[in-house]
């Protein structure tokens, strides 16, 4: 019974991770459109931009990925689950440190606004995947 628990956790954390892409390439081409539209010269949101569109592309083919490898687990395969995931946990909170260390870095060091726009994509991604992956260790922590 408990297997069943599981594979429906991995689904809805997979199925968050597909959303998230998916919210993530349309907020990139939106952004890219409006700059486009309106000739506006952003390096913050065209940067940002870059960081919503790429990492898009990514998560959607890792969850694509990891769609296609759903299957029931014995109690290894979970505890290894487990541990995989507060693995991506650390991951995470390494994503949004990075973010911060260099939107910190281009205000202070190189006023680069384009450096600023980066690190704040890669700490709201980092960020949208430290839930996704802090609620699938709750399913499968229990």
């Amino acid at each position: 019974m408990w297997a069943d628990t599981i594979l429906s956790a991995e689904r809805q954390y997979v199925a968050r991770i597909l959303a998230w892409a998916a919210l993530s390439i349309v907020a990139a081409t939106t952004i890219a459109v409006m700059l486009s539209a309106r000739r506006i010269k952003s390096p913050v949101l065209a940067h940002f931009a870059v960081q919503l569109g790429g990492w898009g592309l990514v998560l959607a083919l890792i969850g694509a990925l990891e769609w296609q490898g759903l299957h029931l687990r014995d109690l290894g395969s979970a505890t290894r689950l487990e541990h995989a995931s507060w693995l991506r946990v650390g991951f995470d909170v390494g994503v949004i440190g990075m973010g911060a260390v260099l939107v910190a870095a281009s205000r202070w060091f190189g006023r680069s606004l384009a450096g600023m726009g980066a690190g704040a994509g890669l700490a709201v991604h980092g960020a949208a995947l430290l839930v996704f992956d802090l609620q699938l260790v709750a399913a499968v922590s229990r």
